[in-house]
């Protein structure tokens, strides 16, 4: 997620093609890092950098947010206010003139700046995370993994919804052979917002990468290629369904995977009756989830984790999932099934380990890439009303 406009300058996209993609790289210098931890800039303080990335950064250890980038005095008093002691800059050349001082560059910054500020931090030769998407093509992003690479670089897609609760409990229960074969994983991330809230994210014009195919799709389709692997085919619908909308704001694609499992995912502002969150259809048995995981309300609500979290990321009883076959979950059919915790944290946990070893990041770029791959063909398929074959988009 990303918000504003915190931290783009005209110029800080100029030169080179970029990115990193399935290997690791170590901090600059060898791995070298202050005494407190990896010192992070974060580029934007918005949506994402606010109530995602420093909250996430400041709870792990080994990492230290030194330094925030934003032009907006409001943003830059919260973020002093939020996080005593960080450094506070209005523009990403000045956080690049102090590059030799820093570990690590997050970028949460508006979409279409995530190229630029991502080959702007890796020609400076920093570690950088980008909020998704990584990139508006597949290419994009590839030339970017390419010069991560290069460079022997860590540079990953900040996809935290690997960690929710109910992505966690589905991997359990795959893991587990509880569901035998899967023949179709359905997926929705919805909900009612009939007013459009204006801005970047529901912006017409193609060049700020808004709408929920880029928003939303990017999650849900990321976590169907995470849990069922490639995919060959994608037919998607997309619609602008609310007066004075301009973007997408009303989306299903189906995904073919080179398994044979088949993905259908619902991203959507105006759904007035909620769908369960995940059904997965087995061979043996079905699991059915309702609701969200519980981090993003709690972030929002001020709440961190760490130290007297216990509970972070659980969930009350009443809203687990049920397992079983025959009848719907609706009239009790099924059993309950305890959700996993939710694990925000895990995600710059291992950034930290990737720093500070060299092991691959838990997103990686090339990963990004093929996530990027479906949304392409989506936006294709949708465009054309067709089924689009992996790779003959773009």
């Amino acid at each position: 997620m990303s918000e504003g406009m915190d931290g783009m300058n005209s110029d800080s996209g100029t030169g080179g093609t970029g990115g990193t993609g399935g290997t690791g790289g170590a901090a600059p210098d060898g791995g070298s890092r202050g005494s407190g931890g990896f010192r992070v800039g974060l580029i934007g303080y918005g949506l994402a950098g606010s109530v995602f990335h420093a909250p996430l950064i400041a709870a792990t250890d080994g990492l230290v947010l030194d330094t925030v980038v934003t032009g907006n005095p409001d943003r830059q008093r919260q973020a002093a206010a939020e996080h005593p002691g960080v450094r506070a800059v209005a523009s990403s050349d000045a956080l690049f003139e102090r590059a030799a001082e820093l570990d690590l560059v997050v970028i949460a910054s508006p979409n279409k700046t995530h190229v630029p500020l991502a080959r702007a931090a890796l020609e400076a030769g920093l570690p950088v995370v980008v909020d998704k998407p990584l990139a508006a093509t597949a290419a994009e992003a590839e030339a970017l993994a390419g010069l991560a690479e290069e460079r022997g670089l860590l540079l990953s897609a900040f996809q935290n919804r690997r960690w929710d609760n109910d992505f966690r409990t589905v991997q359990r229960l795959l893991a587990d052979g509880a569901l035998g074969t899967v023949l179709r994983f359905e997926s929705r991330f919805e909900r009612w917002r009939p007013q459009p809230k204006g801005g970047w994210r529901e912006s017409g014009d193609p060049a700020e990468i808004g709408g929920l195919l880029y928003d939303l799709g990017s999650h849900v389709v990321d976590q169907a290629l995470a849990l069922f692997g490639p995919a060959t085919a994608v037919y998607a619908e997309a619609d602008v369904r609310r007066p004075g909308a301009e973007a997408d704001d009303d989306t299903f694609i189906a995904v073919t995977h080179a398994n044979g499992v088949r993905s259908h995912l619902w991203v959507s502002a105006t759904t007035a009756q909620l769908g369960p969150r995940f059904r997965v259809l087995g061979s043996a048995a079905g699991y059915v989830k309702y609701g969200l995981d519980p981090q993003e309300a709690a972030l929002r609500e001020g709440l961190r984790p760490g130290a007297g979290s216990s509970g972070w990321g659980v969930e009350p009883e009443s809203l687990w999932g049920r397992l079983g076959a025959g009848e719907s979950p609706q009239t009790g059919g099924g059993d309950p099934v305890p959700t996993l915790p939710g694990d925000y944290p895990a995600y710059y946990a291992a950034i930290e380990t990737s720093l500070r070893t060299g092991a691959e990041p838990p997103v990686t770029a090339r990963e990004a890439a093929a996530a990027l791959r479906v949304l392409e063909a989506a936006r294709l398929s949708a465009d054309e009303g067709r089924t689009v074959r992996i790779g003959e988009a773009g």
